[in-house]
């Protein structure tokens, strides 16, 4: 008489278990149950099965979601060691990065342009050929005429479903090694800072040209900079930061786009533009630069060939000591930011005893009062920084010798003042006295107020 051959019984691999319970539902022996202990590897609670009363009828295989976490045959996982990198393993060789090249642009008369279309012409001069994004006033514009030029240019501009899709599809393309960029306003701006954690987390470049408008929420379209600190203090979950430049013309538009390219790849980070609606919709002369870059590839480029198949972009660290190495990195980059990215313009501040501090659009307002005032003999000069993040400290201290008052003019419920306080108190500065003039809602400070709040500060200072 023949003997059935006994069925194999299942093995479980508690490391891939997610404690379902769907081969709980399908034993007919009532053999499996959800366990109590936590997986120090998943960080889930699997199933336990008792195999003396199994009689491995495999149904509990079938039914898990997990192509190995029940199975009939035992066999080894990759040591962890190797999934963080202790251990060499074999990798193919990194690819050689291709290098950027500057290609001559021949000479033409200057550009009437808006701030928003400056913008757009700065990215395609930096190489930009791929741009995602869903429009959202007062920055559609850019989002616009890249949506002419690129198709010409062997480009991309793909209109996204939403802003959360949009830069998920940054992440994409800038994983790739690829430029890319998107232009968007305020709410849409909220929408993605998930996707920029992400960006911030696997160090993946791409640049953002946020103009913003009044809120909260809907708001309306009209100028506001109650933005500033989220761009400098609020990028999403986690220790996130990106180096935030903030122009004050059409001609600033162009240029420190183009720069914010060389700083995201420099730095493998997002780059953040902040602009105001005004600065967006408002028009000025540009001149191009004397030349443009024809982008080359990094060499961390997941390009999708052969040459790149062992990179990969990824902000998971599910151990924690290699997460906190992996903040300890991103901390010492915004270190090397802060040292070296500080941006600033002066005017009029040589010997002032008063600063105005103020950016973008409130900026120039700001320097038209000032002028008119200086004729009157008050000593005011103008600091505008531009870059909000890093604050540019190590240009605005100097300054201080000989001036102990500020008045900070700002579009804003104080978000750039906070900044100023904030980098004040970092680098040990007090005894400074700090003045105000705010507006909110899409109402900007405007030249002649801003020169009687200047008499007034003046004023408190000869007393």
């Amino acid at each position: 008489m023949a003997i059935a051959a006994e069925r194999p019984k299942p093995v479980l691999l508690p490391q891939l278990c997610k404690g379902c319970g769907r081969c709980i539902d399908a034993c007919p022996k009532h053999c499996i149950t959800l366990g109590d202990e936590i997986n120090q590897t998943s960080g889930m609670i699997p199933v336990v099965i008792d195999l003396d009363v199994c009689n491995g009828c495999g149904l509990c295989i079938s039914a898990c979601p997990e192509p190995y976490g029940l199975t009939t045959e035992t066999y080894q996982l990759e040591d962890p060691a190797d999934l963080y990198g202790e251990r060499v393993r074999d990798v193919p060789p990194e690819p050689e990065t291709i290098p950027d090249r500057e290609i001559p642009l021949p000479a033409c008369q200057p550009l009437v342009l808006k701030g928003n279309h400056a913008a757009a012409i700065g990215a395609v001069l930096a190489g930009c050929r791929h741009v995602f994004g869903y429009p959202i006033t007062p920055s559609t514009e850019g989002a616009e005429l890249m949506a002419s030029f690129l198709p010409k240019l062997n480009g991309v501009f793909l209109q996204a479903v939403s802003e959360v899709a949009t830069v998920n599809h940054m992440y994409g393309c800038g994983g790739a090694g690829l430029r890319c960029m998107t232009f968007t306003s305020s709410p849409g701006f909220s929408l993605m800072l998930e996707g920029i954690s992400y960006l911030v987390g696997s160090q993946i470049p791409a640049v953002f040209v946020h103009v913003m408008r009044g809120g909260p929420g809907l708001g309306n379209i009209a100028p506001e900079q109650a933005d500033i600190k989220l761009v400098c203090r609020g990028l999403g979950h986690g220790n996130t930061h990106a180096i935030v430049l903030a122009p004050t013309t059409p001609q600033e538009m162009l240029d420190l786009t183009m720069e914010a390219f060389r700083l995201a790849f420099e730095y493998r980070n997002p780059v953040v533009i902040a602009a105001d609606g005004y600065l967006g919709q408002m028009t000025g002369r540009v001149h191009l630069p004397e030349t443009m870059i024809e982008p080359g590839l990094p060499s961390w480029a997941v390009y999708g060939d052969a040459a790149h198949r062992g990179n990969l972009n990824n902000s998971i660290l599910l151990h924690e000591p290699y997460l906190e190495a992996h903040n300890e990195m991103l901390c010492e980059k915004y270190d090397r930011m802060i040292a070296k990215e500080q941006r600033a313009n002066s005017y009029q501040t040589d010997e002032a005893k008063i600063l105005v501090v103020s950016c973008t659009t409130p900026a120039r307002m700001a320097k038209g009062a000032i002028e008119r005032v200086r004729r009157e003999g008050v000593p005011v000069g103008l600091f505008t920084p531009l870059t909000l993040w890093p604050f540019p400290i190590q240009f605005f201290k100097p300054h201080l010798e000989h001036a102990a008052d500020i008045l900070v003019v700002e579009a804003s419920a104080g978000q750039l003042e906070d900044e100023v306080r904030l980098a004040l108190s970092h680098a040990g500065v007090d005894g400074i006295r700090i003045h105000n003039l705010r507006h909110m809602g899409g109402v900007l400070p405007q030249e002649p107020e801003i020169a009687d709040r200047i008499r007034e500060v003046a004023k408190e200072v000869i007393r």
